[in-house]
């Protein structure tokens, strides 16, 4: 196992450096984890702690599915000076942060003096140990530079996930509130305006600007990503009773396989449409999992998503938008498969109500993603595990 309670070797507790290595360095399987925490980590664990509680049970398990240690090399101190804090622990808290819902990191360092549990866990002995909250911010802010928690998730579903047929894949966005000003949108318009009414004869009509949704077709996930914007700005949505909703800050959009495990996630600004996330979300996806049915709302349906998910050998199942015709109803078997999708609204509505999305008080598109990745992470973890029971 991980090392969990790396400062108790005075007192002889000694854990294995990688939480997912057998004794022989070999990778072991998900079962063999979850075994491992319920028949061995948990009592050894109580011995030497107090008993352990359901949130701090949920803690393990997310840590022990992360692998902290091989992602650590950047963060290693080199050079001169005063040596660096644990980064490993450091990033411990903030999985503790997320999974106990603290709203700020001063919080989350009053809790680590109180909670000699989790304080230990993570890798402090004593509260004396605990780094400032300006060395929380600054390894915050290392985080969010290297993408660690997507990388991290990326990993996560590699490996327990990325051998198995995925049935369906749910995609859905949700809002982002943020405390930061919006960046006022540009009226200049890149392209010029056209002429109204027919050309002349002989004239020659300038082309119609190409829609981002047609060059995406087009372009690698990489190129995709880069052209999305991702500034603070203002988003309007309507709601599940017709009513528009107006907020400051983010969107968060999300692939969600059976089991509501979150596959990928795209962090744009708020005014982006739905479907302009959705081929990236795709390419992504893609790349991790093989799955046979895409399940989306209306705000998706478009020829070129359609075109987009049947190139992937993937059956598309998108809500029809009626916009000026007869909207088209589904068959009901159709109908029945298209419930799934309410997988992706469960685990938006998991990360707001349980892992802190609702609390943003960092600034910046990498930042936000940072915070909102370390629910995610959680999340993927606990159901991942929940597959086993």
């Amino acid at each position: 196992m991980n090392i969990l309670l790396n400062k108790l070797r005075k007192r002889s507790i000694t854990f294995l450096i990688s939480p997912n290595q057998d004794k022989d360095g070999n990778m072991s399987t998900l079962l063999g984890i979850w075994n491992t925490i319920q028949a061995q980590l948990f009592p050894s664990l109580e011995q030497e702690l107090d008993p352990l509680s359901k949130k701090e049970r949920e803690f393990i398990q997310v840590v022990s599915l992360l692998d902290l240690p091989k992602y650590m090399k950047e963060y290693r101190w080199h050079g001169f000076g005063r040596k660096k804090k644990s980064r490993i622990s450091i990033a411990k808290a903030f999985v503790a942060k997320s999974v106990y819902k603290f709203g700020t990191t001063d919080i989350l360092i009053e809790y680590l003096n109180g909670c000699k549990n989790i304080r230990r866990l993570c890798g402090w002995e004593r509260s004396s140990e605990l780094p400032s909250r300006a060395t929380f911010s600054r390894a915050f802010s290392e985080f969010a530079k290297h993408n660690l928690l997507q990388k991290i998730h990326e990993a996560m579903i590699k490996k327990h996930c990325g051998q198995k047929l995925a049935g369906h894949i749910s995609r859905d966005s949700t809002a982002i509130e943020s405390r930061e000003r919006p960046v006022k949108t540009s009226k200049v318009s890149p392209q010029p305006k056209r002429k109204r009414g027919r050309p002349r004869k002989g004239e020659v009509a300038p082309p119609k600007p190409r829609k981002r949704v047609e060059l995406q077709l087009e372009r690698s996930l990489e190129e995709n990503l880069n052209d999305l914007p991702t500034v603070c700005n203002v988003g309007t949505k309507k709601n599940s009773k017709g009513y528009k909703e107006t907020w400051i800050g983010y969107k968060l959009h999300l692939d969600c396989i059976d089991g509501d495990i979150p596959i990928s996630a795209i962090l744009s600004s708020a005014s982006l449409h739905d479907s302009q996330a959705a081929i990236p979300l795709a390419q992504m996806s893609s790349e991790r999992v093989t799955n046979l049915y895409d399940l989306m709302d209306a705000a998706y349906d478009s020829p070129e998503i359609h075109a987009f998910s049947k190139s992937l050998g993937h059956r598309p199942i998108i809500d029809n938008n009626p916009r000026r015709g007869k909207k088209i109803l589904m068959d009901s078997a159709t109908k029945i498969r298209f419930a799934e999708r309410s997988s992706a609204e469960r685990v938006n509505s998991n990360l707001k109500d349980n892992y802190g999305a609702r609390n943003i008080r960092v600034k910046g598109a990498a930042k936000v993603m940072t915070h909102l990745m370390f629910g995610v992470v959680s999340i993927t973890a606990m159901q991942i595990f929940r597959l086993l029971l």
